[in-house]
């Protein structure tokens, strides 16, 4: 991460959702926002502290960890309190980087889903953030302009191979983005969006098991290449900022310009024999 700060940040509280281990992007965003002066709060499940070292990472930026279970009200209501009487104040900024689908993980084929397992990616990876803006707006626990991000993928939109139901659960977080972006934005002024994160390497992104392969495809198809988790970074605190006050509703493509590329040249030459040997 670099150090350089312009403290954007100062004087803002935020919600951090989805730190499991140093190579998570929650993480990249949760030092960024405190070397941009943030106080932040990290939360995750009590499953997410056995299998990575989040209490220990918090640590070492001076940051309180509380468990929380994004599926369930009762868990969000009380990370809501606890957040504010620790930073001393209603929320400004909150990232939700939730997802997890037992079928991807499982490689079950998009076909063969196991519809169990589908309703808990749906619950878990879209339902989650409903529940969470729902809670808050109830607890009235945002403040005045505060911004809400979400990490989306380009699979919302195209169909994509190996992805499956977490492609599904993708849309519906891009349409809950849209409209509680509406109803926060009416109320008070508080935007909502989502980042559409180039493949990044993250021990959840690993389970897709296709996911290395097209981390290259991408790389060579996209004019900027991959961004990375330091990137995103930068980003988030950026939207997270008041040089943003008036993008809402949006999915915001983090990729180089991989959604908005067909053919590059590394590509053709990557496939060049393949393509002459079918000829």
């Amino acid at each position: 991460m670099t150090n350089i700060s312009n403290n954007i940040l100062a004087g803002k509280k935020g919600i951090i959702f989805g730190v499991m281990d140093e190579k998570s992007l929650a993480w990249a965003v949760a030092q960024h926002c405190v070397n941009e002066g943030a106080a932040i709060v990290i939360t995750n499940t009590k499953n997410a502290t056995m299998l990575g070292p989040v209490k220990e990472l918090s640590n070492t930026i001076n940051t309180p960890f509380i468990e929380c279970d994004a599926t369930q009200e009762s868990d969000l209501e009380s990370l809501l309190t606890k957040s504010q009487e620790i930073l001393g104040g209603k929320i400004d900024f909150i990232l939700h980087a939730v997802a997890q689908s037992t079928n991807l993980r499982r490689h079950k084929t998009y076909e063969e889903a196991n519809y169990a397992y589908f309703h808990e990616t749906l619950d878990i990876s879209a339902l989650s953030l409903h529940k969470l803006l729902h809670t808050a707006l109830r607890l009235d626990a945002l403040q005045k302009n505060a911004s809400i991000l979400t990490l989306t993928y380009i699979a919302s939109e195209r169909s994509m191979y190996g992805y499956n139901d977490m492609s599904d659960a993708k849309a519906l977080l891009e349409s809950i983005v849209r409209n509680f972006g509406r109803i926060l934005g009416e109320k008070n002024r508080i935007r909502v969006n989502a980042v559409s994160q180039s493949p990044t390497p993250t021990k959840a992104g690993s389970h897709w098991k296709e996911e290395s392969y097209f981390y290259k495809y991408s790389n060579k198809l996209a004019p900027l290449g991959n961004a990375s988790a330091d990137d995103l970074a930068k980003l988030c605190v950026m939207l997270f900022s008041d040089y943003s006050q008036f993008v809402t509703m949006q999915t915001i493509y983090n990729d180089g310009g991989f959604s908005k590329t067909l053919l590059s040249p590394d590509l053709v030459e990557t496939f060049r024999y393949a393509f002459d040997q079918e000829q």
